[in-house]
């Protein structure tokens, strides 16, 4: 593969260049420990660059009609569709994910570009009911202004893509600080694009570099309208309590401990083979991802079973390898994090060990553990790894007080019975739930409302008739 333009530098102002302190760092194929790039190792003065860029081109991008900015958005996503085989497999490479995941995942990021550049043409607004006859109101959507957004690395490209697109469609104005375990895939690709298409200088900005020196200072930025953070909860919290300062808007996509419900009338083999989906695709590491599976007593044993065989069966090794379902975790830290944070304080509490819990370099074997209970951390704990911990219940009423109280996203409930899965999932306190699925593709969704902001007009239609307190004591207006 070739080293891809803008290798080792960030790109601000239309222009790649080295990070202002010099610094660079290795990005590193996740199956081999092959050297496969460098990264722009930025900081704040270079964070300061970006920003002053993004905000010094805002006004002239926003004052584009709208099917101008559509068709940079067209021509951006062309390039990504015309080196699509050279992308995914730079993503495999650079994140440990198998073909599959891959082109989910430069797909989708395509997807959103396209569908982005529509949206942007659709709706400036929304006419109101007025208030009182004679009078209009209306209401149109305008840009934020500059967006600072940060990205994880499990999903690096579609994660970036999901808030550049739709931001830079509705006139804002972007600098992007990518994972820096992912650098590539999640910003060095994007700013080639960006430059293929053409898009003005300043646009798009991306700041590659470490958490703690680029990331945060993006993060405490004042001259961010909105940052949008997608990452660990921990992460997530310094970012608010920060921004609660001086009220700073945030937007936060943070991890959580989601629950996997298997009901007394379940499908035991639907649900296990969902089951594989929802806990061990691209490794258990995504923040929907499930991690506690909460299984009803009267088929604990064949939801075991199932889950057991189906796991144990799975080919784990590098993902360029034809037939492997599994590659590695992205990091030894990662890891470490799950063999000596989660499963083996868990199995030393009692859980037990169904099959895996062990690993070689970065690739851990699916793992089954039962006899988990709340107190663990197997149960209690954003996994972010092949794990899937099994708890047993005796009630519907049981399975749903344990499910609720911790943080989480997506949940899935399996059960024969549709109402009954649906009564169930009202009753879970997540922000998605899903019925005898894991959690389902949706594609690219519609999000102007939160990278745009509502300027209400009112208008008077009629001849203005103003009290008579409000005249000229002179008997001028």
């Amino acid at each position: 593969m070739t080293t891809p333009a803008g290798d080792g530098q960030l790109y601000i102002q239309g222009k790649f260049r080295p990070a202002a302190g010099g610094r660079t760092g290795p990005v590193w194929e996740k199956a081999t420990g092959a050297r496969i790039g460098t990264y722009a190792r930025g900081d704040a003065t270079d964070a300061d660059a970006a920003v002053a860029a993004a905000r010094e081109a805002q006004p002239g991008w926003a004052a584009l009609a709208a099917p101008e900015r559509g068709a940079y958005l067209r021509r951006f996503a062309d390039y990504l569709r015309e080196h699509h085989e050279e992308l995914v497999l730079l993503s495999m490479r650079e994140t440990g994910g198998v073909r599959a995941k891959a082109e989910d995942e430069v797909g989708t990021s395509i997807r959103q570009l396209d569908i982005s550049a529509v949206q942007a043409t659709e709706n400036a607004g929304d006419l109101l009911p007025p208030y009182k006859a004679g009078k209009l109101s209306m209401s149109r959507a305008v840009p934020l202004g500059v967006l600072g957004i940060i990205t994880p690395w499990n999903y690096p490209m579609n994660l970036a893509m999901r808030a550049v697109a739709p931001g830079l469609a509705f006139g804002n104005t972007v600098v992007l600080k990518p994972a820096e375990l992912t650098p590539v895939i999640g910003g060095q690709v994007l700013a080639r694009a960006a430059e293929a298409a053409g898009l003005p200088p300043g646009v798009l900005n991306v700041v590659t570099g470490d958490g703690p020196d680029a990331g945060w200072a993006l993060a405490e930025h004042r001259g961010v309208d909105l940052l949008d953070f997608t990452g660990s909860r921990q992460v997530g919290l310094a970012i608010a309590a920060s921004a609660a300062a001086d009220l700073r808007p945030i937007r936060l996509e943070l991890g959580g401990s989601n629950a996997f419900v298997v009901l007394d009338d379940a499908d035991v083999d639907l649900a296990a083979s969902a089951a594989m989906i929802a806990s061990y695709e691209f490794q258990g590491q995504t923040c929907i991802s499930s991690s506690r599976h909460i299984v009803l007593r009267e088929v604990a044993d064949r939801y075991v079973d199932a889950v057991t065989r189906r796991a144990a069966a799975l080919t784990v090794g590098d993902p360029l390898t034809p037939g492997v379902d599994l590659g590695p975790l992205i990091s030894e830290a990662q890891r470490d994090r799950v063999h000596q944070q989660i499963v083996q304080p868990s199995v030393a509490l009692g859980a037990r060990v169904a099959t895996g819990a062990t690993y070689e370099g970065l690739f851990y074997r699916p793992t089954v553990l039962t006899d988990v209970t709340p107190e663990m951390p197997a149960f209690a704990e954003e996994i972010f790894g092949p794990v899937i911990p099994i708890t047993v219940v005796d009630s519907e009423r049981e399975a749903i007080e344990l499910v609720n109280g911790y943080p989480m996203l997506m949940n899935s409930v399996f059960t024969a019975d549709l109402v009954r899965g649906m009564t169930v999932a009202e009753r879970l306190q997540a922000g998605e739930v899903h019925v005898n699925d894991a959690h389902a593709r949706h594609g690219a969704e519609n999000q102007m409302p939160g990278f745009t902001r509502r300027q209400w007009i009112g208008v008077q239609r009629t001849p203005l008739t103003l009290p008579a307190w409000t005249a000229d004591p002179d008997g001028r207006r």
